[in-house]
This record gives C-alpha cells, sequence and structure tokens, in this order.
C-alpha cells in the first residue's frame, strides 16, 4: 500500500505578538477565531494570515533591524522579508484597526486595502517588528502556514490602544491579556511553544539574534534554531 502524501500547499505568513507594559505586567494582545472557521476554530490567537502577492508592491517606510532581516532571509529559497513585514502590519491593521507605522504620505496611488491607512497619516513600518519564532503547520491540516511569528513593543503601535472599532469581525473579544493569565484561554499547541518564548523575552528589548524554528515535516518535526551558522541543527519534537 502506497504512503499518503500531504498535498496541501505551505503559504508563507506572518504573525504579530503585540505585548504591551513589558517591563511591568506584561499583556499580550489576541482574539478568538470563529467556531466555524477552517483553520483553528475558536482558538484565540495572535493577529495574524497569509501573505498576499499585492503585498509585496506596498512600499515600508523602514524595513527590518539588521539582525531580523538576517534571520528572515536564512533557510528560504529567496528572501521574503518585504512581504512578511508588510503582511504583518496589514493583518494587524485588518484584525484589530491598530496602526503599525510612521507619519507620512504615501507617493502615488494608494493600493485599496490601505487607503484608510493612508488617510490616516501613516506609512508602514517593518523596524519595530523583531523576528522571534518561526513555524511550520504539521502535515494533515485544512491550511498549512510557514509561519513568522513578530514581536512589536505596542508603545510602537501609533493609534490608541484599546480602540478596536476599525478591526474587521475575523478576530471577537479582542483584548489584552496579561501573560500570566493567558495559559487558561483556548490556545493552539504552537501558540503555547510561541508564548513560552515571549515571556522568555518580555524584558529583553533587543532582537534575537537565535530565533526557534518549530518544523514540522511529512518524515518528522523538529525543533531547529535561526542562527545565521551554517546548516541547521535540532532535536525531534511532537505535538499537536
Amino acid at each position: 500500500m502506497g504512503q499518503d502524501i500531504d498535498k496541501t500547499a505551505i503559504r508563507n505568513a506572518a504573525t504579530v505578538i503585540a505585548l504591551r507594559d513589558r517591563l511591568s505586567k506584561p499583556k499580550v494582545l489576541m482574539g478568538q477565531r470563529g467556531s466555524k472557521a477552517a483553520f483553528m476554530p475558536s482558538k484565540f490567537v495572535f493577529p495574524g494570515g497569509a501573505v498576499d502577492a499585492a503585498d509585496f508592491a506596498v512600499p515600508l517606510s523602514e524595513g527590518f533591524h539588521p539582525i531580523c532581516a538576517a534571520r528572515l532571509a536564512e533557510n528560504v529559497e529567496k528572501d521574503i522579508s518585504h512581504g512578511l513585514g508588510i503582511a504583518a502590519i496589514r493583518e494587524l491593521w485588518e484584525e484589530t484597526g491598530l496602526i503599525l507605522g510612521q507619519p507620512g504620505a504615501w507617493a502615488g496611488d494608494v493600493p485599496e486595502d490601505w487607503v484608510d491607512f493612508a488617510e490616516a497619516g501613516f506609512l508602514p513600518s517593518a523596524r519595530p517588528l523583531q523576528f522571534v519564532f518561526r513555524a511550520v503547520t504539521p502535515p494533515g491540516r485544512p491550511r498549512r502556514f510557514d509561519a513568522r511569528f513578530f514581536l512589536v513593543d505596542a508603545d510602537e503601535i501609533a493609534s490608541d490602544l484599546d480602540d478596536f472599532s476599525g478591526a474587521e469581525d475575523e478576530l471577537s473579544h479582542l483584548q489584552w491579556i496579561p501573560l500570566q493569565e493567558v495559559r487558561g484561554f483556548d490556545l493552539p499547541f504552537i501558540t503555547e511553544v510561541v508564548l513560552a518564548e515571549v515571556a522568555h523575552r518580555a524584558h529583553d528589548l533587543t532582537p534575537p539574534r537565535n530565533v526557534p524554528f518549530f518544523h514540522n515535516g511529512a518524515e518528522e518535526s523538529l525543533f531547529l534554531r535561526l542562527d545565521g551558522k551554517g546548516p541547521l541543527t535540532g532535536r525531534q519534537i511532537s505535538g499537536d
């Protein structure tokens, strides 16, 4: 009998972990996915989603910190960091109504999805986004992503942190959850893993030089490290 092969396409994705009051009583921004969602129904998640082709044509006022840019360019067929940065900012904007950007005017025509962002007087900026985690969805899921997780200090967000009135309806119950309480919510397994990394980094404001990579392949799952030191090595992992 032949072996089943998972043919679900893996899409690149960007996820934003907004951390508030990180030096005192850190809180993380999360929302709940709908009960009928095809991917992670009813789970509490960070804002995020897949990279769109149009993301590569949207200008950034500032690119990633050099350390983050180097880790993003590691273990990939081509550098897609620009698209990842735009996708992260776009998803944060669409799902929460919060603006991550620098004051400025757009040159030329503004893409339709960015009109309100531009009219608020901002250009998207990837500089505050710190690349802290990468994970590939396990085989057998209805959707699979190669997700990069970006930590951002809430002080870098340009809009009112408690105003979610501009959010679309993909996430409900948007709220700032204390890190000490977040594990009491219904979370995906990978979100719990990422939150452990966030808790470890909550008081460190510098970009990490060593980024965990949770790689779920067809034959095995590995916990790797992106560190700029050459071929990846890691240990086998298990989870759901």
